[in-house]
C-alpha cells in the first residue's frame, strides 16, 4: 500500500530564529469529572525579513494549535511525536526541529520564483471518558509544486494504563484475516465495488488485495479508520474514512477492553 507523501518541518516554525510570535494557550471550558484537565495552546509564526523576497512573502506562515494536557508528559510527548512524524516520515528529531535555519534557508533559495510557504497544524480532542482519550492530529503544508499535501492522524490514550491503545489491545488474538473480512466488505460497500471487482486500476493496495491501516480512531459506536491522501487513491480522491461498528465486530472485541462499555 503506498503511504502519504508526508513532508517536513511541521514544528520548526515552533522557534524560528527572529521571528514574530502570537502565542495564546487557553483553559477549555468544557472539563468533565474524571477526566483528563487539559489546555488549548495556539501559535502563528512568521520567518524574518529575507533580502529580495517577493511580495508573496506574507503568504509564508506557520499556524498550530494543539492541546496540552496537566500532568500527563508521556501524551503530551505522543501527541507532539505525532504532530512532527507528520511531515518527517515518522522520524521526528526534537533537536533538529528547533532549529529553523535549514527551512529558513530553503525558503530563501526558492523564493525568486515561487509562492510562500504554508504550514498548518493542530491537535484537538475527539472524546474523552474516564479511561480513554481520543485526538485527531492532523495539518497542511505546502513547499512549492502543484498542490500541498494534508493529513490526518488519531491517538487513542489508555488513561489508566497511560499508553496508548492499539487494535491488539482491542481484539482477541488471531483476529486479524476476520477483521479484514469485515472491513473489506463494508469498504467494497461504500465504494460501490461488487465482491469480485478488482482493486488494480483505482486504488493503490500492494497486490491488489485490500489491507486496513492502523490509523483509527475510537468512537463510541465504531471504530472509524482514515486513509490519508495518496495512501490508496490518488491525490484527487483526498481522504478515505472507513466505519466499522461496534455491532459487526462484537465477537472480535476482548471483553475487557476499553470499548466493552459501548457494546450492548
Amino acid at each position: 500500500m503506498k503511504t502519504i507523501s508526508k513532508l517536513c518541518f511541521i514544528l520548526v516554525g515552533f522557534t524560528f530564529a527572529s521571528c514574530q510570535w502570537s502565542v495564546k494557550p487557553k483553559e477549555d471550558k468544557e472539563v468533565f469529572k474524571d477526566t483528563l484537565r487539559y489546555s488549548t495552546n495556539g501559535l502563528t509564526t512568521f520567518p524574518a525579513t529575507l533580502p529580495g523576497q517577493p511580495a508573496n512573502h506574507k503568504d509564508t506562515v506557520v499556524k498550530a494549535s494543539y492541546v496540552v494536557f496537566d500532568g500527563q508528559p508521556r501524551l503530551n510527548d505522543s501527541v507532539m511525536q505525532k504532530l512532527s512524524g507528520i511531515f518527517t516520515n515518522g522520524n521526528a528529531d526534537i533537536k533538529y526541529l528547533r532549529s529553523a535555519s535549514k527551512f529558513l534557508q530553503a525558503y530563501a533559495d526558492y523564493l525568486k520564483k515561487h509562492a510562500g510557504w504554508t504550514v498548518h497544524a493542530y491537535a484537538k480532542v475527539l472524546m474523552q471518558d474516564s479511561s480513554i482519550t481520543t485526538l485527531e492530529v492532523g495539518g497542511y503544508t505546502y513547499q512549492g509544486g502543484a498542490h500541498g499535501s494534508s493529513g490526518t492522524y488519531f491517538i487513542n490514550w489508555n488513561t489508566k494504563a497511560n499508553r496508548s491503545i492499539t487494535l491488539n489491545d482491542l481484539f482477541v488474538d488471531g483476529y486479524t484475516n476476520k477483521l479484514k473480512a469485515i472491513a473489506e466488505s463494508i469498504f467494497r460497500k461504500d465504494e460501490k465495488l461488487s465482491d469480485t471487482s478488482s482493486l488494480a486500476r483505482d486504488y493503490f493496495f500492494k497486490d491488489n488485495k485490500f489491507a486496513l491501516n492502523d490509523n483509527f480512531s475510537v468512537t463510541p459506536i465504531g471504530l472509524k479508520f482514515v486513509y490519508n491522501q495518496y495512501e490508496i487513491k490518488p491525490y484527487a480522491a483526498g481522504i478515505t474514512a472507513l466505519f466499522i461498528p461496534y455491532s459487526q465486530i462484537k465477537s472480535l472485541l476482548r471483553p475487557n477492553s476499553v470499548v466493552g462499555k459501548f457494546i450492548k
